[in-house]
């Protein structure tokens, strides 16, 4: 007896739903396009599959796994892109928010007005005992403060000008250190500089928050909103 010869095979299927790629198709073809060439392709099979060595059911149910997983796949992209969307959106408000405010991000910039100089320090772990150096512009130490112990995190410290020979720092900019220990052991400390929010800069890992003389700084660096 005469046998029909299969005029698809199973893995036509597959090559088929690839093509596009090979062909330089953009990849812009969507969830229900994709699914409607797989399904005209497996019906294609099965009119013209040989009817004494059918497709058995093993077969069958791997394809139509396989074509569930690409779905699930481009629905996974499609909803991960929206949700990439949403956070450069949320993050945009959020920076947006924070013009003219002052923020405190690392660097050691410590900035003397009127008499009164602000920064910060993070704590990697608690600490017994923080000390703060004040620099002029020539590296000199001119100001050292015990600070006492603290918690890990981010706290503030201010500096009212006075120097370690009990005259008055003019107003200006300085330079500042922090060092911490817990017993014998050394904390890291990291100091904080402050700047105000001048303006947004949009880059191509996000937004960047301009302050300044103190150039721009990654959203993802400012420690504390004041």
């Amino acid at each position: 007896m005469a046998t029909v010869q299969s005029t698809t095979r199973s893995s036509d299927i597959y090559s088929s739903l690839n093509a596009g790629a090979k062909t330089g198709t953009p990849a812009t073809s969507t969830t229900d396009e994709t699914q409607d060439r797989f399904l005209k392709l497996l019906v294609t099979q099965l009119k013209n599959q040989d009817p004494l060595n059918p497709m058995d059911n093993a077969q069958m149910t791997s394809q139509l796994a396989q074509m569930s997983t690409v779905s699930g796949i481009e629905r996974l992209n499609t909803t991960l892109n929206s949700l990439v969307d949403d956070m450069g959106t949320n993050q945009s408000m959020q920076a947006a928010a924070m013009i003219g405010k002052s923020v405190l991000v690392p660097g050691s910039q410590l900035t003397l007005s009127k008499g009164s100089a602000f920064a910060g320090v993070n704590l990697s772990s608690a600490a017994d005992q923080v000390t703060l150096s004040i620099m002029d512009s020539s590296g000199k130490v001119i100001q050292t403060q015990k600070l006492g112990a603290h918690e890990a995190g981010v706290f503030n410290i201010a500096w009212d000008g006075m120097t370690d020979a009990e005259t008055k720092a003019a107003d200006g900019t300085y330079k500042f250190a922090v060092s911490a220990t817990q017993g014998d052991n050394k904390v890291a400390a990291e100091a904080l500089q402050i700047g105000t929010v001048s303006a947004l800069v949009r880059s191509t890992s996000g937004f960047l928050l301009d302050l300044g003389a103190l150039g721009n700084v990654d959203f993802k660096n400012v420690q504390q909103i004041l």
